[in-house]
Order: structure tokens, then C-alpha cells, then sequence
């Protein structure tokens, strides 16, 4: 019922899209997109130059970040390139505390989002590490305590469609429609998040999460759609294989992709773009608020 309401009544927003989330108590303005850097503490990485293990390789990646534009930091313990192996619970809290305890001393009041789909490493990283966002690549699927945990901890939560498991979800993904079962995904799950008093939740599509290169631009090009929602958005297209496949090329060679894929998608109203480029998509930002391409 929830679904066939959206379908009827979406109309493209006019305008400006405007939006802020509270972070620990401060509001972290939206109304022009800002950059997400990533900082990958793991040694399998899909992106090679992204693997940051040593604690000088996590310090001068955080300094990189701040430097070159990054309002928030994503730190990644569990790689969720296709076919990545599993990796323990107690491993990956190891890892993100050995980052955050250089990332907090580099950047303090830098926001951190942790990426991870394990409850009891979300309620780690906030309670104990400060920790400022959850960024769930599996919404809420590959653990039923991940909705409870980030509603009871009040912090935003960035709720990711993903179809499979890291390890399955490129083995032939299939939609009958593409379009209708994510907006299906997104209306159910956000009902069962606020029903559980969840307050800021960001929206991430899920670029090369159970989808196919066809799937990866279907999806962007019908993107707008999910401004009905009326929740910021999120892309992450940084060096895919949606990008270097299509181009022939290598992740290495991916940069001016991205930075296409980034322009076009800020067109279409997105709040946050994630990266490992950070200078590169700051720089589209700047250009982008100058022609105020944020609209939709």
C-alpha cells in the first residue's frame, strides 16, 4: 500500500533540495553537496591505492582528505568487493579501532561514518569509538538487530539496496523491474526505521550492489525518482566497474568516469557524493553550486 501511494503521487521536486542531519547534536547542512572521502582499513580493497592498514598510510590518508575538501570520513574494516572473503567480527572492531584512534587524532570533529552491516560493530563504533553515522551496505539484511541498534544509538544511518550478500550479489542478479522493486526496497525498509523512531536516514542506491552494468544506468538515469522519498542521497560510483568496464579500462584509469558519473548524478539532487578522489569531486561540487546544477 505503502509502495502503490509513492508510484501514484511522485512528481519531480522543483527547485533546490535542501536538507540537514543532525550529527551528535549538530546539524550538518545538505543544502549543497558535500564529499565523502573513504578510508578503506582493510588489505582487500577492490581499489588497490584505497588500502590503508599502516598507521602512518591511515594518517596521511586522513590529512589527504581534510586537505583536499572531505566534510566527512567513511571507514571501511570489511571489503565488500565481490566475492570478498569473510573477514570475523572481532577482526573488523580491531581494525577500526586501530583507525580511529589515528583518524581521531588527525581530524576530531571531522564526521565519521563506519561501514559496516554488523550491529554489534555499529554499536562498537559509537559507543566506543565515537563513531558519528552508519553506513549499512545491506539494509538492515545481513543482521535483523542493525535497525533497532541504530535507532536506539540516535545516530543518522545511510540505508543501502543491495540484492545478495558481498559474496553473491554480482552471480546474475535478475529485477523484473528494476525501478518498482528498488522503490518497493526503500518503502518498506524506511516505514520499519521509523517505526522504530529512527530520525536522519540518508539514501544510497546501491551502484554495483547486485546489479549489472545495464542495471548500474537504468538506475541513474531514473535516479530523481527517489526524491519522492524526500531523504538526502548518496552515490557511490568512485572507480567501479560500471565505469571501467564499459570504458576498457582499469580502476587506475577510472578517475575521469567518475568524475562524468559524479557531475551527472549531482543534476539529479544528490547530497553526498563518497570517493576516494577527493579533490577531484570537490572541485565538481564547487563547479556544480556555481551553475547550480543541484536541482531535479
Amino acid at each position: 500500500m505503502v509502495f502503490r501511494s509513492i508510484c501514484t503521487t511522485f512528481a519531480p521536486m522543483k527547485g533546490f533540495i535542501s536538507y540537514t542531519i543532525n550529527v551528535r547534536g549538530r546539524l550538518l547542512d545538505l543544502s549543497e553537496p558535500q564529499v565523502m572521502g573513504i578510508l578503506n582499513v582493510t588489505p582487500d580493497s577492490f581499489y588497490a591505492s584505497s588500502r590503508m592498514e599502516t598507521e602512518v598510510a591511515i594518517r596521511e590518508r586522513v590529512r589527504q582528505i581534510v586537505k583536499e575538501g572531505g566534510a566527512m570520513i567513511d571507514m571501511g574494516a570489511y571489503s565488500s568487493r565481490p566475492g570478498a572473503e569473510d573477514v570475523s567480527v572481532e577482526e573488523e572492531m580491531t581494525r577500526l579501532r586501530r583507525g580511529m584512534k589515528v583518524l581521531r587524532e588527525e581530524a576530531p570533529n571531522v564526521p565519521v561514518s563506519i561501514d559496516t552491516f554488523r550491529a554489534d560493530v555499529a554499536k562498537m563504533a559509537v559507543e566506543e569509538l565515537g563513531a558519528d553515522i552508519i553506513n549499512d551496505i545491506s539494509g538492515g539484511e545481513l543482521d535483523e538487530k542493525m535497525f533497532e541498534t541504530v535507532a536506539r544509538l540516535g545516530v543518522p544511518y545511510i540505508l543501502m539496496h543491495m540484492k545478495g550478500t558481498p559474496q553473491t550479489m554480482q552471480v546474475a542478479p535478475h529485477y523484473d523491474d528494476l525501478m518498482k522493486e528498488v522503490m518497493r526496497y526503500f518503502a518498506e525498509k524506511i516505514q520499519l526505521l521509523r517505526d522504530l523512531g529512527q530520525k536522519d536516514i540518508i539514501l544510497d542506491p546501491g551502484y554495483g550492489f547486485g546489479k549489472t552494468l545495464d542495471h548500474n544506468y537504468e538506475l541513474l538515469a531514473h535516479q530523481e525518482m527517489l526524491h519522492v522519498f524526500e531523504l538526502p542521497l548518496l552515490v557511490g560510483f568512485s572507480r567501479k566497474s560500471m565505469i571501467y568496464k564499459l570504458l576498457n579500462c582499469t580502476p587506475d584509469e577510472a578517475l575521469n568516469g567518475t568524475t562524468m558519473l559524479n557531475t551527472f548524478a549531482l543534476t539529479k539532487g544528490v547530497s553526498i557524493l563518497r570517493v576516494h578522489d577527493v579533490k577531484a569531486a570537490y572541485e565538481v561540487v564547487t563547479l556544480a553550486n556555481k551553475l547550480k546544477l543541484n536541482r531535479v
